[in-house]
């Protein structure tokens, strides 16, 4: 039996950690990396490395089409994203299921579904996982925001339906932090 191939997409502290994990588990690692992390350790620990070129993410660890190339390149049986760049990416993890490669995280549908907020309370209600109390459909305007947080009760979060990461959440210790907080987290 071949040794399974696993490139991390992904840098730094992550994919050293990655890195230990599979080896321990006898897989064959390879690193990617841009131009500001060619000496970096994740590099020179890695059994093998592949340049994606760039200094940017947008260039490097978040370019589905490069990660692709060097999948192809290495022939990776796995592929694992670490967190941040894409491994919340759907089209990522779908990208590498029509290639034949293991994406180690959720499936594609999975990602999506988690991604919008309500959705995903909605599976975790469905699922019997406890939950806050929250409103069955996304709120957009502050009268409707009122009603639920006066039926819900303070303090109240505000949570951008898309927003990832925290971003778009907003506490509200009153009513009057209604407004303000719908406004930001719908700028979000």
């Amino acid at each position: 039996m071949t040794e399974k191939r696993l490139l991390i997409a992904n840098r730094g502290e992550i994919a050293l950690r990655i890195i230990r994990s599979a080896k321990e588990m006898g897989l064959y690692t390879i690193a990617v990396y841009s131009d500001v992390d060619t000496d970096s350790l994740h590099v020179k620990r890695a059994d093998e490395s592949y340049y994606l070129g760039g200094s940017l993410p947008a260039e490097s660890y978040r370019n589905i089409k490069n990660l692709m190339k060097a999948i192809e390149e290495t022939k990776a049986d796995l592929v694992h994203p670490g967190y941040g760049f894409l491994s919340e990416n759907p089209n990522f993890a779908r990208a590498c299921d029509e290639a034949g490669i293991t994406f180690v995280g959720p499936r594609p549908e999975l990602i999506e579904r988690m991604g919008d907020k309500v959705a995903a309370k909605k599976a975790a209600d469905e699922a019997g996982v406890p939950t806050l109390p929250a409103t069955p459909n996304p709120v957009s305007n502050p009268s409707e925001a009122l009603k639920w947080g006066r039926k819900i009760g303070f303090p109240l979060i505000i949570k951008a339906a898309f927003g990832g990461g925290g971003r778009g959440m907003r506490v509200g210790m009153e009513e009057k932090d209604l407004k303000p907080m719908l406004e930001e987290a719908q700028g979000e």
